[in-house]
C-alpha cells in the first residue's frame, strides 16, 4: 500500500533509491531544471540510473526538456549526490506534495544540501539569454506553502550565502537576484512582469521556490542558481515560446554544467 503521509511516502522513496543503488546514503542533492541536465555528466560517475516512474511518489516528467530519471554520482571529491531529473511543477495539478516529493526525498536520503535550479525570464535587461543568475531570496507567488498546519519554518537566509561565496569564487561575474515563482503554464502578461518588478523580482518562473520552502523545513542548506533563457514579458521584445527555452538552455548548456560542475565540486 502506497504510504499517504507525505514524509512517509519520502521515506519510502528513499529505502526504495538506496536498495536498486546500494547506497545507503547522499550527501548532496540536485533538481536539473531547463538547460542544466548535462551538468549530471560532469558532477561525477554516475553508478545508478533510475526511472522515476518506479519509484514511490515519482511520475514521468511532463515538460519536454527535463528527464525522467534519478541518478546516483559519486562526486570528483568522493561525496554522492542524488540527481532528481524529474520535477513536478504545480501547474501539472498533482498538489504541493507532489511538487515538493523529490527534495523531500532527498532529505530522507541524508542529503544535507539542496541544490535548486531554472531556467526563467530575466528582468534586467542586462541579462541576456544564456545567463546564469544566483537567487539570493524569493518571493512566492503562488499562493500555496508545502508546509501544512501549525508549521512555522523562519525563511530568512533561505539561499546559503555560504554556498552563493563559492559561486562567486567559482566566477565572480555572476550576479544574483530575487525569484518569483508564479503557477503557470501560461507565461506572465507585461503587467505581471511589471508587478513583480515593483515588488522586488528580478527574474521570473514556474518552480523553485516551493521546493525551497520543503527543502528548509527539512533542514537542508539550499543553493539556487537561475538560467535566464528569455527576458519576460513586456521586456523582451519578440513572443515568448517554450521552444526558446529550449533553445536558449541547449546553447547554454555546456557552460553552465561546467559552472554547476565546478561549485559542486567544492560544497
Amino acid at each position: 500500500m502506497t504510504p499517504t503521509d507525505p514524509f512517509d511516502l519520502a521515506r519510502a522513496a528513499a529505502e526504495y533509491i538506496a536498495a536498486q543503488t546500494g547506497v545507503a546514503s547522499h550527501d548532496i542533492a540536485l533538481v536539473l531544471g531547463s538547460g542544466w541536465g548535462e551538468s549530471a555528466n560532469l558532477i561525477g560517475e554516475t553508478t545508478h540510473t533510475l526511472e522515476a516512474s518506479d519509484i514511490p511518489g515519482f511520475s514521468a516528467p511532463a515538460v519536454e526538456g527535463h528527464v525522467g530519471t534519478v541518478r546516483s554520482v559519486l562526486t570528483t571529491s568522493g561525496k554522492r549526490a542524488l540527481v532528481v531529473g524529474s520535477r513536478t511543477h504545480y501547474y501539472e495539478g498533482k498538489g504541493v506534495r507532489a511538487v515538493v516529493h523529490g527534495v523531500r526525498t532527498a532529505a530522507a536520503a541524508g542529503a544535507k544540501i539542496m541544490v535548486l535550479t531554472n531556467g526563467c525570464g530575466g528582468l534586467q535587461e542586462k541579462w541576456t539569454p544564456g545567463t546564469p543568475v544566483l537567487i539570493s531570496d524569493h518571493l512566492n507567488l503562488t499562493a500555496t506553502s508545502p508546509l501544512e498546519g501549525a508549521t512555522f519554518v523562519d525563511l530568512t537566509d533561505l539561499y546559503s550565502s555560504r554556498i552563493r561565496t563559492i559561486a562567486r569564487d567559482v566566477d565572480p561575474s555572476l550576479d544574483e537576484g530575487v525569484y518569483a515563482q508564479f503557477t503557470g503554464p501560461h507565461y506572465e502578461t507585461p503587467a505581471e512582469v511589471r508587478y513583480a518588478r515593483t515588488i522586488g523580482a528580478d527574474l521570473v518562473g514556474m518552480s523553485t521556490a516551493l521546493e525551497a520552502i520543503a527543502a528548509r523545513h527539512a533542514g537542508m542548506e539550499v543553493f539556487g542558481i537561475s538560467l535566464v533563457t528569455n527576458l519576460a514579458a513586456g521586456i523582451s521584445a519578440t513572443p515568448l515560446s517554450h521552444a526558446e527555452v529550449i533553445e536558449s538552455g541547449t546553447a547554454a548548456g555546456p557552460r553552465i554544467s561546467r559552472l554547476l560542475a565546478d561549485i559542486i565540486s567544492r560544497l
